[in-house]
């Protein structure tokens, strides 16, 4: 989406600049129609070669080159104009604001003086008075280059505007496409947490308990009634692990939270960061929802240090303590100020995500940062024996 009252006031004001020189143009023809000039003719077929090179060139051309290869153009007709009549000089002013708001600085302020020098020239030549013909034509330029300067700065600051503009909807789009991504990654987690807890737990304790009944002395009947249904609570359980799957990170899926961890590590490090992963204590086995945060937190993060810190080197650790996991992501890259996680207005929607998945789960979140270092943790408590986890379900 473009904000079509900026665009709107950039074209307005070049309209009103090439209006203008075309305006002069015609002055050009006028004054020579109503003096009666011999050369009124000439002067009319010109000022008609000039009004239409001008249109065509600001309305077709966009190239560097051709711009300049179009004013040159009708600096060439321009002259021709100026060798017929005095009043040509009009027409100068307005090539002077087209130099002025249409090539670099400095090429614009010599080709000024170029078109001030041949004014004076034909002004002697015409009038054969110096002095007039170089303090009229010394103020225009001056008076053009004041103006064109203040075309220049407004039109910049118009296109300056328009470009935080697309920047601002591009960021805006590039947010509601990231938060409608976590949400749906945010759900198909629960998701899958809900299956593990509850009918995942469920179908594998009927399991294990039908198969204990197998064990006992039943009549036939029902003892192949209890293997029909040990069996059928076994295709279930397959099944919903099969979906749990489905629903966890990818990364997961199939191997362990070392593996996954690994799997994180390897991509980002195909970039121009090194990064490695480093464990550390003794691995056991953790919830569904503990590793597929650890996960996501890991992504995250790296995905940060690769997009923004523009560090050399990133070390992820996996750490099992008493009690704890812990992940640790540190990177050498340039920091930032983490003042700005508490700043409603500007884009932290990634760290702030990252926050949130710890809380839901009741981890504890550090982040700390300075040139050349920024390190995110995050910790996990694990449930003691017979306790029972908030996450859990």
């Amino acid at each position: 989406m473009v904000d079509e009252s900026a665009f709107t006031r950039g074209a307005r004001l070049r309209l009103g600049l090439h209006v203008l020189v075309v305006v002069l143009a015609l002055i050009v023809l006028l004054r020579a129609v109503l003096l009666s000039e011999a050369s009124a003719g000439w002067i009319g077929a010109l000022t008609a070669l000039f009004v239409v090179v001008h249109i065509v060139g600001a309305s077709t051309l966009r190239a560097p080159v051709a711009r300049l290869a179009w004013l040159g153009s009708l600096c060439v007709v321009w002259v021709a104009m100026a060798l017929l009549g005095a009043d040509a000089a009009y027409v100068s002013f307005g090539l002077i604001l087209l130099f002025m708001t249409e090539v670099p600085l400095v090429p614009a302020v010599s080709a000024v003086a170029v078109i001030t020098g041949v004014n004076v020239l034909i002004g002697v030549h015409t009038r054969g008075q110096w002095g007039v013909a170089l303090v009229g034509s010394l103020l225009g330029a001056v008076v053009g280059i004041v103006v064109g300067l203040g075309f220049r700065v407004l039109f910049h600051e118009t296109e300056r505007r328009q470009q935080l503009i697309e920047d601002l909807h591009r960021t805006r789009a590039e947010l509601a496409k990231t938060e409608r991504s976590a949400g749906e990654l945010a759900e198909r987690e629960r998701l899958a947490s809900e299956i593990h807890d509850t009918v995942a737990q469920g179908l594998s304790s009927i399991q294990m308990l039908l198969h204990a009944a197998e064990a006992e002395d039943l009549p036939p009947g029902v003892a192949d009634k209890i293997v029909m249904a040990r069996r059928t609570a076994s295709a279930g359980l397959a099944d919903a692990r099969r979906l749990i799957a489905a629903l966890s990170p990818a990364d997961l899926v199939g191997s362990s939270l070392v593996d996954a961890l690994g799997r994180v590590c390897e991509r980002a490090a195909a970039g121009r960061c090194d990064v490695r992963l480093l464990v550390e204590g003794q691995a056991v086995s953790l919830p569904m929802p503990v590793e597929s945060a650890l996960v996501r937190l890991a992504q995250g993060a790296v995905s940060n240090v690769i997009r923004h810190a523009d560090a050399g080197h990133a070390v992820v650790t996996l750490g099992y303590g008493a009690g704890a996991v812990h992940l640790d992501v540190v990177d050498d890259g340039q920091g930032f100020d983490v003042a700005i996680l508490d700043d409603p207005s500007a884009h932290n929607f990634g760290l702030n995500a990252m926050r949130t998945r710890v809380e839901q789960l009741d981890g504890q979140w550090s982040i700390e940062s300075e040139p050349g270092h920024t390190a995110v943790s995050v910790t996990f408590p694990l449930a003691q024996q017979g306790e029972e986890p908030r996450w859990s379900g």
